[in-house]
């Protein structure tokens, strides 16, 4: 994590202001940094996978979301646990 804020603070410090002004690192140092961020991004995503978190990757509010809000009054199972339990 400190590796990428690292990396993250030098490509701020360096960028320059405007587009049209020279960038002060060499293009092969500028893909070297994007290397290295994607190797720490999945060096991340391994260590989140062994500590078993939800991966959640954000949407746009105009997609479907994949998880759904269900209504109370749909979820099954709910009269079967009570019908069928010790009368």
């Amino acid at each position: 994590m400190v590796m990428r804020k690292v990396l993250a603070n030098v490509i701020k410090d360096t960028t320059p202001e405007f587009k049209t002004m020279k960038h002060p690192l060499s293009g092969s140092t500028i893909e070297d940094i994007k290397m290295c961020l994607t190797l720490i991004a999945a060096r991340e995503r391994e260590l989140a996978d062994a500590a078993g978190a939800v991966a959640s990757r954000p949407y746009y509010s105009d997609e479907n979301a994949r998880i759904g809000a269900v209504p109370v009054n749909e979820i099954g199972g709910m009269e079967k646990k009570k019908d069928g339990g010790g009368s």
